[in-house]
C-alpha cells in the first residue's frame, strides 16, 4: 500500500518560514519523481515544486522561485519544501505528489497523492 504523509504545516506570519516534509512508503521511492501542489480555497490545484529522482533536477512555478526550495533524502524516503519569506497569497493545502514521469507530475497527472497539509500565512 503506498501512502504518502505530509507534515509541518501550520501558521505563520508574513515574512516567516516553514518546512513541508513527506514520507513515502510503498513505492521505490528513488523512481519516482516528487512533488509539491497547492490549493487554495476557491482555487484550482496548482503546481509548485518538483524534484527528479536521480541528480536532483528541480523545477518551481514561478510564483515561488527563490522563495521555496524543494529536495529530497532517499535513505529517509522524504521529500521536504523549505518555504521562506512567506506571503499571505501561499496560504493553502500543500499536496505531496509522486509519479514515474516528471513531465506527468509536473502537469498534475500524478500517480500518487498524499492528503495534504494546511498553511496560513497571516498578514
Amino acid at each position: 500500500q503506498v501512502q504518502l504523509v505530509e507534515s509541518g504545516g501550520g501558521l505563520v506570519t508574513a515574512g516567516g518560514s516553514l518546512r513541508l516534509s513527506c514520507e513515502v512508503s510503498g513505492l521505490p521511492f528513488s523512481s519516482y519523481a516528487m512533488g509539491w501542489f497547492r490549493q487554495a480555497p476557491g482555487k484550482e490545484r496548482e503546481f509548485v515544486a518538483a524534484i527528479i529522482w536521480m541528480g536532483g533536477r528541480t523545477y518551481y512555478a514561478d510564483s515561488v522561485k527563490g522563495r521555496f526550495t524543494i529536495s529530497r533524502d532517499n535513505a529517509k524516503n522524504t521529500v521536504y519544501l523549505q518555504m521562506n519569506s512567506l506571503k499571505p497569497e501561499d496560504t493553502a493545502v500543500y499536496y505531496c505528489a509522486a509519479d514515474k514521469n516528471s513531465w506527468d507530475l509536473r502537469r498534475g497527472e500524478c500517480d500518487y497523492w498524499g492528503q495534504g497539509t494546511q498553511v496560513t500565512v497571516s498578514s
